[in-house]
């Protein structure tokens, strides 16, 4: 790119610069060295290439979505959190939006996961322990109890049994009296990932995609800020990912879902702004931050080149990302806090769009109140005391950085060529990536993969040729053991019992009406979700509901491979 097209980018940020609205804040250094908004070459200097690069809030978006970057607005604080039952997990939201998260993000139990109520056999003694126990919408009520649902964003970090919990969530906020199509949030719903890497799948891969695509056309259609899909590359990369394969299938995974809403006919501008993308954040920290500028700059291209995405909104990469759960140890759990730091501040110097920082117990059990604080605490001294969110994309320009963002975007690209080719010739009624991605399933081509890299880094672990401290190298240590968050039996029994009482004092007849016109839907092209909420506002639990569509479209196993 030569000077002038430099210039005259440079003067296009400066004019959205000067437009947008900016935080009323000190954006000096420590010292009080005041600092630039953004940084380029030099006045008058020819960059060749600088057009992958480019300013803040301008395509290829490498550098950000926004010309402000976060002098304009800092990243959401959405800590992660869901366990015992949906009083206990509401005592923890109150003290995370109270000491200064911005967003809840919720995790649920197995059964809840798996589709299953409390009182399912196979629901023994995982009641509550991994994440918080949803069986009803008087759960979903319990659970957001004196939290503004309408004035809160709220991930919900769920796929298999996602529509149902989500139509769970619309009725805690009706019976709040929220106006539904204000509410704002992000529902996971990636069903590709679980048959790559999670294996939290309820049927076939076709029934999800068909519940999926009846959500993005109920969510444009009546709930336009709300996003129904994120992406996840998160659980990807905790298989045992190579940070590439973790860009390529995650992008990959959103494609198939452009495909899907292009297939249900849907205006791409329209519904690519409610996809969403959810990644981890490793502690090889410029690897990390070198993917996230790559999977902007990719998914912008392909939206508009390959997708024919128009407007801006529609070829922005929003993504959330939490810090690598994978990389804590149960040794010398301190250390955690450090490797924690370090990855969060790899998101942000990325861009990320909202971030969850893992406690440093995590390895062990459910975080603790003061785990979850010192978490919650290194996302705030990054963004109060650090001066990072000063500038928009610091490290742009930096001839190692963009070298990583280039290589990694070069082998995600070899990824998607491989993928599509897994197709074949012949058409697919959603789309040739879609098609790809079915088959990399259905032949084991995604987990053989994760499967070899896992081994791989494995095995440099165990000759020494990487490094963890206090597992590989610098063992010993004077740390004491920690005291962890244990969840008691008893509330395995009292949620049990809770069930019960409500399943006693529903009316059962409008239960199981409500539940047989649902299925009777399935069964046609119509939507599902308004039949599904009416399931919902009648106390049909998660069980009920997934038990009856299992019936109608049988369940799906993994095939043995070797």
């Amino acid at each position: 790119m030569n000077a002038d097209e430099i210039a005259a980018g440079r003067a296009r940020w400066q004019a959205r610069y000067d437009a947008a609205r900016k935080r009323d804040a000190d954006f000096t250094t420590l010292s009080g060295m005041t600092v630039d908004p953004v940084y380029g070459p030099p006045e008058g200097a020819a960059y060749p290439g600088f057009e992958r690069i480019g300013w803040p809030g301008e395509f290829p978006y490498t550098r950000g979505l926004y010309p402000t970057g976060y002098r304009g607005r800092t990243w959401t604080i959405r800590q992660f959190a869901g366990f015992g039952n949906a009083q206990q997990t509401n005592e923890r939201y109150k003290m995370i939006l109270g000491a200064g998260g911005g967003g809840l993000s919720v995790a649920f139990d197995m059964p809840t996961l798996m589709g299953r109520d409390s009182d399912d056999p196979q629901a023994l003694g995982e009641v509550g322990h991994c994440g918080v126990a949803v069986d009803s919408a008087a759960d979903m009520e319990s659970l957001f109890d004196g939290i503004d649902l309408a004035g809160v964003t709220t991930s919900m970090t769920i796929s298999g049994p996602a529509v149902p919990v989500f139509c769970m969530y619309l009725v805690a906020a009706e019976r709040q009296g929220a106006d539904l199509s204000t509410l704002d949030g992000t529902l996971q719903t990636d069903i590709f990932k679980e048959y790559i890497a999670q294996k939290e799948w309820l049927f076939d891969p076709e029934p999800h995609l068909r519940l999926i695509g009846d959500l993005m056309e109920y969510c444009a259609g009546e709930i336009p800020r709300y996003k129904p899909l994120s992406v996840s590359g998160y659980h990807i990369r905790e298989a045992g990912s190579t940070a590439a394969q973790e860009l390529a299938y995650t992008l990959a995974d959103g494609f198939g879902y452009v495909e899907l809403g292009l297939s249900r006919g849907l205006d791409v501008n329209v519904f690519a702004p409610g996809l969403s993308f959810f990644f981890d954040s490793h502690v090889d920290f410029f690897e990390e931050i070198a993917k996230f500028r790559a999977a902007r700059r990719i998914w912008a291209r392909w939206l508009r080149d390959v997708y024919g995405a128009t407007s801006e909104k529609a070829l922005w990469l929003r993504f959330h990302t939490q810090t690598a759960g994978v990389s804590l140890t149960a040794q010398q759990p301190v250390n955690n806090v450090v490797r924690t730091a370090v990855e969060a501040l790899a998101a942000v110097l990325g861009g990320t769009n909202s971030l969850h920082t893992n406690a440093l117990d995590e390895t062990l059990a459910l975080p603790t109140d003061e785990s979850a604080e010192i978490a919650l605490r290194t996302q705030q001294v990054l963004m109060e005391e650090t001066g990072v969110i000063n500038v928009a994309d610091p490290l742009g320009g930096s001839w190692y950085v963009e070298a990583l963002t280039d290589r990694i975007e070069a082998e995600a690209e070899e990824i998607f060529a491989r993928i599509r080719q897994l197709g074949g010739e012949g058409p697919h009624q959603i789309g040739p990536m879609t098609s790809g991605i079915l088959r990399g399933i259905e032949d084991g081509w995604f987990t053989g993969h994760i499967a070899e890299s896992a081994f791989v880094y494995q095995q440099a672990l165990e000759k020494g040729d990487k490094k963890i401290v206090g597992v590989n190298c610098h063992t010993g240590t004077v740390t004491k053991d920690l005291e962890i968050l244990r969840i008691s039996h008893e509330v395995e029994l009292e949620q049990r019992r809770m069930l019960a009482e409500r399943k006693a004092a529903r009316d059962e007849t409008a239960v199981k009406a409500a539940v047989a016109r649902m299925v009777e839907v399935s069964r046609t092209t119509e939507n599902m979700i308004p039949a599904m909420l009416e399931a919902v506002r009648a106390e049909a639990t998660l069980g009920e509901i997934c038990d009856a569509l299992r019936a109608e479209w049988g369940t799906y196993r993994e095939p043995a491979r070797f």
